[in-house]
C-alpha cells in the first residue's frame, strides 16, 4: 500500500466515477486534501442532499427535486411533442441546445434481448398512457443508432401503429452508435430540426 488508508479509500471512491482511472482519481483525491474544512463539509453535505432530494419525475422519468420536473410543469412547453430518450443525460443535452419547446420521456434503458432487458423493464407503459391522453401527439425518437436503439425504435413504432400518432426520429447526420449526450450542440440542433417522419 503506497497511500495512507484514508487517502486510498477516497481514491477508490473517485475511481467509481465514469471515465476516472487511477491517475485521475489520485489527482482528485490529492486536490481534495487542499480543500478548506468548510468546503469539505459543503461537499459532503451536497452529496447527501443530492441522494436524498433527487427523484424521477412521475410524468416523464427525468430527474427532479419534486414529484413533477420543471419541464413537465412548464405551461409554455408543447405537451403534444414528446422527445423519447434513453436516459436523463440526453435531456440536459437537448436543453443546452435551447431550441426545443416540447417535453421528454426518459426510458431509462433500451430493449436488449441479449441482456434480458424487455419492454417491461424500461419506462414504456407510462409513455403509452401519456400518448393516449393527448390529441394529435408527435413522438420524436432520439435513441442511439445501435441494435438496442433500433430494436426499441421498432417496438415503439409497432405499439402506436394503429393509433393516430406521428412518429419521427433524429436525422441520420448523427454518427452510428453515437451517444446523444456526447454530441455537440450544433449537430444535435440540426438533427432535431431535420428529423424524419417514420409513422403517423
Amino acid at each position: 500500500m503506497i497511500y495512507p488508508p484514508s487517502l486510498e479509500k477516497l481514491i477508490n471512491y473517485y475511481k467509481k466515477l465514469p471515465g476516472i482511472g487511477e491517475k485521475n482519481a489520485e489527482r482528485l483525491a490529492l486536490a481534495t486534501l487542499n480543500f478548506k474544512d468548510e468546503d469539505v463539509d459543503g461537499f459532503s453535505d451536497t452529496l447527501k442532499v443530492l441522494k436524498k432530494n433527487i427523484r424521477k419525475c412521475s410524468i416523464c422519468g427525468h430527474l427532479s427535486e419534486g414529484d413533477i420536473c420543471s419541464i413537465c410543469s412548464d405551461e409554455k412547453r408543447n405537451k403534444n411533442l414528446i422527445c423519447v430518450i434513453e436516459d436523463y443525460k440526453s435531456v440536459f443535452s437537448f436543453e443546452k441546445v435551447g431550441n426545443y419547446n416540447g417535453v421528454y420521456h426518459v426510458l431509462n434503458g433500451l430493449i436488449s434481448p441479449v441482456e434480458n432487458i424487455g419492454p417491461e423493464n424500461i419506462n414504456l407503459s407510462s409513455l403509452i398512457k401519456r400518448v393516449d391522453n393527448l390529441k394529435d401527439p408527435e413522438l420524436i425518437l432520439a435513441l442511439k443508432s445501435t441494435v438496442e436503439g433500433e430494436t426499441t425504435t421498432l417496438y415503439i413504432k409497432k405499439i402506436f401503429e394503429k393509433k393516430k400518432v406521428m412518429i419521427s426520429r433524429l436525422s441520420y447526420g448523427i454518427p452510428m452508435g453515437a451517444e446523444i449526450d456526447y454530441l455537440d450542440i450544433i449537430t444535435l440542433d440540426k438533427a432535431l430540426e431535420d428529423r424524419k417522419k417514420i409513422s403517423e
